[in-house]
């Protein structure tokens, strides 16, 4: 999530509950690893539970090729698949103190 999008959610008031942040997402990540094969980088993202996500990137044309942003680009893929995962068990621990306390 970028810089822009988390400062339009504080300025909409939609932050007073609890939720998931870039900061909460990268606090998950254990380790990092990157795959370069040819014009494909894959990045293994290991999170604190062990549980791994993968991002990938790959070019076109040999020319176009640069392993940093490749990686970069591969990373940003990964840590996007972090956020459904961390939403849903937001919201069974909501579920969970919902149905304790109902």
């Amino acid at each position: 999530m970028s810089d822009k999008i988390e400062q339009a959610i504080k300025e909409a008031g939609a932050d007073v509950a609890p939720r998931i942040t870039l900061s909460d997402i990268h606090g998950k990540i254990e380790k990092m690893d990157y795959i370069n094969h040819g014009l494909l980088t894959i990045c293994v993202l290991t999170l604190q539970n062990g549980f791994t996500v993968t991002g990938e990137s790959a070019c076109a044309s040999p020319e176009n090729y640069n392993q940093t942003v490749g990686e970069t680009i591969a990373y940003e893929n990964a840590v996007e698949k972090i956020w459904p995962l961390e939403g849903y068990l937001l919201k069974q621990r909501l579920y969970e103190k919902e149905q304790a306390n109902g």
